[in-house]
């Protein structure tokens, strides 16, 4: 009996140690996953590919929505109008989100393919293209901000007060739209070539930015004169405009799976028409679902600006919630694009079946938490 029961006892004593190892190894994944380490995603274990993309992907699109948060939490203290002001500038803003997230699925995949491929010249000269194509489309988008604020507010509804003394938030936001592009086209060409990491801690400083200038210039705190909705506008503009020099710099210096050279900026015209043709399709989807949010915000400038700013809010919450989501599909697109890059289907599409699981599990998650909990999130 004694024989039987020393390993049993040996087992047992083992079990701690076994769960110790466990929990480093994964303390250890995330410490690298955050920290971002150079590795050959088509060579790696699945599930390992997957969470080294997937943390930082997850905790990049999380300080995004976190912008929107953090905007209309202090833009709310000013009253239904300004922060129906601000909901009525998103819906511009949406065909602006339409098209940047269309380009970046694009430059995601075309990256990662390229990398797959180790042809990382060809990936930069694909980043160089992108970027020229995210400054292009936003063009229309800074000239109608900056002359036509008023009838395009107008336009959608907006009450006295969000012409006479909200414009101005509205010219900041259209007129300063590129560096929104920009975040979103950069950001993808770092999550297709493997450098997620780069991509998360360029959010991490230009929220950190703008949730310190928010308060400042909202409301003048100190020195600062205060603008009041417009404020709101000036932060946001001021955080992504360094997160962008940011991008520009790494994706010139120290990017780990991508570099641009001074060589390469140049005008491309075969590359440029094969990212906006594999573009359409993602911006068209995307028009679809934004053109929806649109018309519901007409409908309910009609109502009033309480209404609007209510729809404001859910909108801004759920998008907290569901950059997660996005997050994993970012990992799964660069996962597809470098492991059929490198001759390797088989994988690509364990890699969509693996993720699309997890991510089913989080938005029913998601799903429990909005249905028990609205009242709480509203407050």
């Amino acid at each position: 009996m004694t024989s039987t029961s020393k390993p049993a006892m040996e087992a047992v004593e083992e079990l701690p140690i076994a769960e110790a190892t466990a929990r480093r190894s994964i303390w250890l994944e995330l410490k690298d996953a955050i920290k971002g380490t150079e590795a050959d995603y088509t060579q790696i274990s699945l599930k390992k590919a997957i969470f080294l993309l997937a943390v930082p992907m997850i905790l990049e699109l999380v300080m995004e929505s976190t912008f929107a948060v953090v905007d209309i939490y202090f833009v709310g203290k000013l009253g239904p109008s300004a922060v129906a002001t601000v909901g009525l500038t998103e819906t511009y803003l949406f065909l602006l989100y339409s098209i940047a997230m269309g380009l970046s699925m694009a430059i995601t995949a075309i990256i990662a393919r390229r990398i797959g491929e180790k042809k990382k010249e060809d990936a930069g000269t694909a980043a160089v293209q992108a970027i020229f194509l995210a400054l292009l489309a936003s063009v229309p988008f800074t000239v109608g901000g900056i002359f036509f604020a008023r009838e395009l507010l107008a336009l959608m509804g907006a009450d006295s007060w969000s012409l006479e003394h909200g414009y101005r938030y509205t010219q900041w936001m259209l007129g300063g739209n590129a560096v929104i592009v920009m975040l979103f086209v950069v950001n993808a060409v770092f999550r297709g070539a493997g450098d997620a990491a780069i991509a998360m801690r360029v959010l991490w400083v230009a929220n950190a930015i703008n949730i310190v200038l928010d308060p400042v210039l909202i409301f003048g705190w100190g020195p600062f004169p205060a603008f009041g909705v417009e404020g709101a506008a000036i932060a946001t503009n001021i955080g992504r405009g360094v997160g962008v020099a940011i991008q520009l710099w790494a994706l010139f210096r120290v990017g780990k799976h991508i570099r641009i050279a001074l060589s390469q900026l140049y005008v491309e015209t075969k590359t440029m028409l094969h990212i906006l043709r594999t573009s359409l399709g993602g911006i068209g989807q995307m028009i679809v679902a934004m053109t929806a949010w649109i018309f519901l915000m007409r409908i309910l400038a009609d109502i009033g600006s309480e209404a609007v700013a209510a729809s404001t809010t859910v909108i801004r919450i759920m998008m907290f919630t569901m950059m997660p989501a996005w997050g994993l599909s970012n990992a799964a697109a660069t996962l597809v694009g470098q492991n059929l890059g490198a001759n390797n289907p088989e994988r690509a599409e364990s890699s969509v079946w693996t993720i699309g699981f997890y991510n089913m599990l989080f938005l029913v998650c998601v799903s429990a938490v909005y249905f028990f909990c609205n009242e709480f999130l509203m407050t």
